[in-house]
């Protein structure tokens, strides 16, 4: 499961939160930072994508698998277990106009949320 977090680098520790028209970094809630970092395309120089994993969800592919085999016999339980839902979970590297450098890992809604963005 992702992290949807600031894992390296400057803000280190911050959620990653998108809203209905931002997309941000939040500080810890009881950190001595201030304030939120808007992730748009003026604030966002660059960025990389590091890594891009696709996961298995274990427990969907078990309760898919049991199901399958209760209804459909042997058949139904590899079906469902093959069914399982899929996770991406992406780690990106982005560079910011002042200079500043952050290391995230966030599910694919966040992400598709960040290139929007960034665009």
């Amino acid at each position: 499961m992702a992290k949807n977090k600031v894992v390296a680098g400057d803000y280190q520790g911050y959620a990653v939160k998108d809203g209905w028209s931002s997309f941000t970094f939040n500080p810890p809630l009881f950190s001595q930072n201030s304030g939120s970092v808007v992730i748009d395309k003026s604030t966002v120089l660059g960025y990389e994508i590091i890594t891009d994993e696709h996961r298995r969800n274990a427990v969907s592919g078990i309760a898919r698998g049991l199901i399958g085999g209760y209804l459909f016999g042997s058949a139904g339980t590899l079906g469902g277990t093959m069914s399982a839902k899929n996770r991406s979970i992406y780690t990106i590297a982005v560079d910011f106009h002042d200079g500043k450098r952050s290391l995230i890992e966030i599910d694919e809604k966040k992400y598709k949320a960040f290139i929007k963005s960034v665009f």
